[in-house]
């Protein structure tokens, strides 16, 4: 085994020892088809037993940012101390959540405030018209896409009832404009209650939703301004071709897949 192997080694049980549940491994593939298999008979299987099933890469940077959340203590040779983390997610768990849509709207007038600011037009230059969308049934945050195979990834058996509780167990934000811990539980205890949707991939800079359906068109142009809201990204570097609202507004009512990437 070379020296590039053995990091490789160390961070996948590096991570898999700190989410501290069942865990599966999946190396690089040339299609998900199985992984996918995988997957949806971990959601049917959590349901009756009591778990959420997610997908985490297998990344460097995505554990750093696990380790400065949790632990506060980045180390060498990817160490952590257990207890610690265990007390975190104690803690996040037994705090009381804000109201997610109250959350939602707070991050509404604020990204309005921005434009205003900045002397952007939220009408012509933001909304734009719903069309020119597509559909997003796939998960897309673990490919590999430079040499077509899918990421390192572990799908995670997270010891939690509730979907917006996986954020306990992989704080992967609060940096940029990535939402910190309470602020993912709360926006995606308020979009399952809502739409269903869970959280199923999370990487470093990117986590995506699965739902049972598409939203319809009509609630479409409202939650696409709380996506923009809340990963303005989604709009302005994951659209090159139409970037505004509208577009993704198209986008969400054909879709069963949530996709967001902070820069």
């Amino acid at each position: 085994m070379n020296k590039n192997e053995d990091m490789q080694s160390d961070i996948i049980k590096a991570i898999i020892d700190y989410l501290d549940c069942q865990c599966r491994y999946f190396e690089p593939m040339d299609d998900d088809e199985d992984i996918m298999e995988v997957y949806y008979e971990a959601r049917k299987r959590g349901e009756k037993e009591g778990f959420v099933p997610v997908f985490v890469s297998v990344n460097p940077i995505l554990w750093e940012c696990l380790i400065i959340n949790s632990d506060s203590d980045f180390r060498e040779n990817y160490d952590f101390d257990a207890n610690r983390v265990a007390e975190y997610r104690k803690q996040v768990l037994s705090e009381p959540l804000e109201d997610g849509r109250t959350v939602m709207e707070n991050m509404i007038k604020q990204v309005k405030e921005y434009c205003e600011e900045d002397g952007i037009d939220w009408i012509s230059e933001i909304m734009g018209t719903v069309d020119g969308g597509f559909c997003i049934d796939r998960f897309s945050s673990y490919w590999d896409y430079k040499n077509k195979k899918t990421q390192p990834l572990v799908l995670a058996e997270l010891p939690v009832k509730n979907p917006w509780e996986i954020f306990a167990y992989i704080p992967f934000g609060g940096w940029n404009e990535c939402p910190d811990t309470k602020n993912l539980m709360a926006v995606c205890k308020y979009w399952f209650e809502e739409y269903g949707a869970v959280p199923a991939v999370i990487s470093s800079d990117e986590l995506e939703f699965e739902l049972p359906s598409p939203v319809s068109r009509e609630k479409a142009v409202d939650l696409a301004i709380e996506h923009f809201a809340w990963c303005p990204d989604r709009v302005d570097q994951c659209q090159p071709d139409d970037p505004t609202i509208g577009t993704l507004a198209d986008t969400l009512s054909k879709s069963d897949v949530w996709y967001f990437w902070w820069d």
